[in-house]
């Protein structure tokens, strides 16, 4: 620093600190340009130093022609005895002196700022290229984290460089994988090249149990929004599934609509046709006229004891064996059934429609008929046989988008409850402590939680809703990657403590992330529409300060790297065998 420099502070706000420069040129370190995002050092009398960042530069021309140059900047910390804390408001005024701050003591403020903490660290300084910056890991991951970029951001880059570290730290040189656990929402199928070692599942080979959706999820798979039988038909698939869990659940005392066992879809199906084409006996109505069965016959008059009695609990048991066929209502004495009255139709051919769908085998297929609890969770925590993995990626492209929403609510709801248990569970052990933390990561998170009363996203966002409210008490936290923040439900995105903000040019969802952002970085904020590819404004709990950084390249890039079109399009016309295309197509 040369003894020519004439700066001094001008005026101080609680937010804001002004300086005046009379020579720029001279106010700036050998090692590094002054620029927006650099940091000054501002003491007092007392030796406290003020950690400031540069928001802006101006130009004051004095009448004889002289120039003042003002910079003003966002304090961000106090350096008092050698430590660094958050806050400005300790600094005596007028504070002495004012020079920029030299590396090492911005080194010295990120190095013994987690002195006694599991450091963790996935970037360097945008504008100190080497100053790394490390984040508390244990906040970091223990707390929900938001990404939000537009599309070419680095945002996809930026999550496969976190999860990469994270499934790479160890205590010490131990064999083997490391104990993180993690599940990736892959909605462009973008990850497997990143994690080539992942567990990975994809609509062919991921087995969702049915038995286990609960009413939000069934409600919403089967039943139209706009059908004016909706409650008829709400009640019906109520009661007929309820009783088929008891039917196969003998041994269990207490059992609701939803109550997390297996119960038989075929049956219910069957049950729901008969009680769509049942007949009654009008003069003794608990008495149902199905042909064949005792006290039917085609030649017998109808009277009170014709059909066969039974009881509403009976009924439903019978009506789960087989589709039966009932006598018609040309009779005066046969009348319809309670739901044979059309109600149904429109519900029972939805129905079928849905179960009966190939692309729905994963849902509705034998093995998920079969499958047990415990085989359906380790699918996901990559307990499988075949390869254990820290990283399980499940492939949602091929995911019809109808049932989208209830494959995210139904897989986080199960992970969730395994936390829940899991913590009851080691609250038992010896160590007392839920060492198997998940972390579950939603990529293009607007596209299940959005900010929307549709009733196709209501099962997704209530089963995010409430990871993102109770999910850390229990062990699993939410990493929200997102190109539209503004689109994500609030109730969710506001629960984030953690933020890696990148380049954003559309202005709703600038705003919104400056709304929402716990931490404020000066007027660094309205610079998200022009940072650089892989930069990001770091901030939240686990930071030590707001951070303009460069994140680190990855070496295994997930597959969104942009399509070189004028490259593709100087080459010679491309051929296509549209029959195999179309044949790959629909299979």
């Amino acid at each position: 620093m040369t003894d020519s420099i004439n700066a001094e502070v001008i005026s101080v706000y609680p937010d804001k600190v002004k300086v005046a420069v009379d020579d720029l040129n001279s106010f700036r370190l050998a090692e590094e340009h002054l620029k927006v995002g650099s940091y000054l050092r501002i003491a007092d009398c007392d030796d406290v130093v003020l950690v400031a960042v540069i928001d802006s530069f101006a130009i004051e021309v004095k009448d004889n022609g002289d120039r003042k140059y003002i910079i003003e900047a966002s304090p961000l910390g106090v350096i008092k005895n050698g430590i660094f804390s958050r806050g400005g408001d300790s600094i005596a005024i007028p504070p002495k002196k004012v020079e920029p701050a030299k590396i090492s003591e911005i080194e010295q403020i990120y190095t013994y700022g987690l002195a006694d903490k599991e450091k963790f660290d996935f970037s360097e300084l945008s504008h100190n290229s080497g100053v790394r910056v490390p984040v508390d890991g244990d906040k970091f991951f223990n707390k929900h984290i938001g990404i939000v970029g537009s599309t070419g951001s680095g945002k996809s880059h930026t999550i496969a460089t976190i999860l990469q570290k994270a499934v790479s730290q160890k205590c010490n040189a131990y064999d083997g994988l490391n104990n993180s656990h993690i599940i990736v929402f892959d909605i462009h199928a973008e990850y497997p090249s990143a994690f080539p070692f992942s567990n990975k599942l994809n609509v062919d080979d991921i087995v969702l149990p049915y038995w286990l959706l609960n009413s939000e999820e069934l409600e919403e798979l089967f039943l139209d929004s706009g059908d004016n039988n909706n409650y008829n038909q709400s009640s019906v698939l109520r009661s007929v599934i309820t009783q088929n869990k008891k039917k196969h659940n003998p041994s269990v005392d207490k059992i609701f609509y939803d109550s997390p066992l297996k119960f038989d879809i075929d049956e219910v199906l069957n049950c729901l046709i008969n009680l769509k084409n049942e007949t009654k006996n009008s003069k003794a109505i608990d008495r149902y006229m199905i042909a064949g069965e005792e006290g039917d016959s085609e030649n017998s008059s109808t009277t009170a004891e014709s059909g066969v009695y039974l009881s509403n609990e009976d009924k439903l048991n019978k009506y789960f064996s087989d589709i039966y066929e009932f006598r018609p209502t040309k009779n005066s004495n046969v009348t319809k059934g309670d739901y044979a009255d059309g109600t149904l139709d429109k519900f029972v051919s939805r129905f079928v429609s849905k179960y009966k769908q190939d692309r729905l085998k994963f849902l509705f297929g034998k093995a998920s008929k079969e499958i047990s609890f415990e085989d359906a969770i380790k699918q996901f925590l990559g307990y499988t046989k075949e390869q254990e993995s820290n990283v399980t990626i499940i492939d949602l492209s091929g995911i019809p988008f109808e049932v989208l929403s209830i494959t995210v609510s139904l897989i986080s709801r199960m992970l969730f409850d395994f936390g829940y248990n899991y913590k009851r569970y080691a609250s038992n052990k010896a160590e007392n402590q839920h060492d198997i933390p998940i972390l579950l990561v939603l990529e293009e998170a607007h596209k299940y939680v959005p900010k929307s009363d549709l009733a196709r996203f209501k099962a997704s966002k209530n089963s995010i809703e409430r990871i993102a409210k109770e999910g850390r008490k229990y062990g699993v936290t939410l990493l929200l990657a997102s190109q539209r923040p503004s689109e994500i439900s609030e109730t969710i995105f506001s629960q984030c403590s953690n933020f890696v903000a990148m380049r954003l040019t559309n202005p709703d969802d600038q705003n919104y992330v400056r709304r929402i952002l716990p931490d404020t970085f000066g007027n660094l904020t309205s610079n998200l529409s022009s940072l650089q590819t892989g930069e990001a404004l770091l901030m939240g709990d686990a930071a030590i300060l707001p951070s303009l950084v460069k994140i680190d390249k990855t070496h295994m890039p997930p597959s969104s790297n942009d399509i070189p079109y004028l490259k593709l399009w100087k080459n010679e016309w491309s051929q296509l065998d549209f029959e195999k295309f179309i044949e790959n197509w629909k299979s």
